[in-house]
């Protein structure tokens, strides 16, 4: 079967592997899309610190039943369209004993602590797996980078009496808009990039912002009648976003964060205190954001203009390249096997 490995930083190939028979639990998956997720770019780049190389990416999942093992139930028929939840728990470290297991201490998610799906056929524990009705192939490898966004609206508490700045309007931030304004909140959407901010729009967003604006700030305070954002949720990963989150967030309110910064930041650590603000991590999702997501797709066509191009696997390493040199005009890639 081919299979994407990324060999070393910058060096993407197309390589053969045998397909393995399910064992036990496992089922066999027929890939039909994968998305490429700004993690698998980070890789590709050698910028992601959790990776080893060799590594095989991907966790975006779409695919069909196959094969399944012994000891599968029944409603896992062959030929039934799925998706993955793609994150290991151990049960035993403080995260899981809370029951959040999205933040397991060792979690290993596919694609990045361990080797992913970006090949023609992939076994995975029938527990892992998440029928979803209703919605087209290319709609099942949107879910999981959708669902990070709507854990971290859960994880700020967002209402409907929140405004909620969201910086970065990739495909992390597209899932916070939505969730955002699914709550009834007002949706403040801040990108770089005038098409992003447009997609943003047509997702839920109430207004959109450039952070490039020399008046920006300005804008920002008319838009929350002087008192700063309730919510801010940073899902770019960068130091300026970092820095305008704690800036213009509300006295007394909430950051998310979700991106991955690539380098330590510095912070006017005053206004912790000052403003008295929570800063809350947001890490994957949970059992509920994939229902949540699921629920949504089902009953909102129109995800799968996020999608910005469909790729062979043959294409890859062209297409990383391509997002490595020209980041804003990507908002999903996705591989066709």
């Amino acid at each position: 079967m081919k299979t994407i490995s990324i060999k070393s930083p910058r060096i993407v190939a197309v390589t053969t592997r045998e397909i393995t028979a399910p064992k036990g639990s496992e089922v066999t998956l027929k890939l039909n899309y994968i998305g490429i997720c700004g993690s698998d770019l980070s890789t590709y780049m050698g910028k992601n610190p959790l990776i080893a190389y060799p590594r095989v990416p991907g966790h975006e999942i779409s695919a069909e039943i196959s094969a399944v093992g012994d000891n599968v139930p029944e409603a896992y028929e062959l030929g039934k369209k799925v998706t993955v939840i793609p994150y290991t728990s151990c049960g035993s470290c403080a995260s899981c004993k809370r029951g959040r297991t999205n933040a397991c201490k060792y979690n290993e998610t596919l694609g990045i602590q361990r080797d992913g799906a970006m090949c023609e056929f992939f076994n995975v524990p029938y527990q892992k797996i998440l029928f979803a009705d209703g919605l087209t192939d290319m709609e099942l490898a949107l879910v999981e980078p959708l669902t990070v966004g709507f854990h971290a609206i859960e994880r700020g508490n967002v209402t409907d009496s929140d405004s909620v700045m969201v910086l970065g309007c990739g495909m992390i931030g597209a899932g916070a808009i939505i969730r955002s304004a699914l709550r009834g909140a007002k949706v403040i959407a801040v990108d770089i990039d005038d098409r992003k901010l447009k997609t943003a729009k047509s997702l839920g967003a109430t207004h959109t912002l450039n952070a490039l604006d020399p008046k920006f700030s300005e804008k920002l305070e008319e838009l929350t009648h002087n008192l700063g954002p309730d919510v801010v949720i940073e899902a770019a990963g960068n130091t300026n976003t970092y820095q305008t989150a704690i800036k213009e967030v509300a006295f007394t309110g909430r950051v998310v964060c979700i991106g991955y910064a690539g380098e330590d930041i510095s912070l006017p650590t005053k206004l912790f205190v000052q403003k008295e603000i929570d800063i809350r991590g947001s890490r994957n999702a949970t059992m509920a954001d994939f229902e949540a997501v699921i629920g949504y797709m089902q009953n909102n066509k129109g995800t799968e203009k996020l999608i910005t191009k469909i790729i062979t696997p043959e294409e890859a390493h062209e297409a990383l390249e391509y997002w490595s040199k020209n980041p804003g005009e990507i908002m999903k890639l996705m591989i066709q096997f």
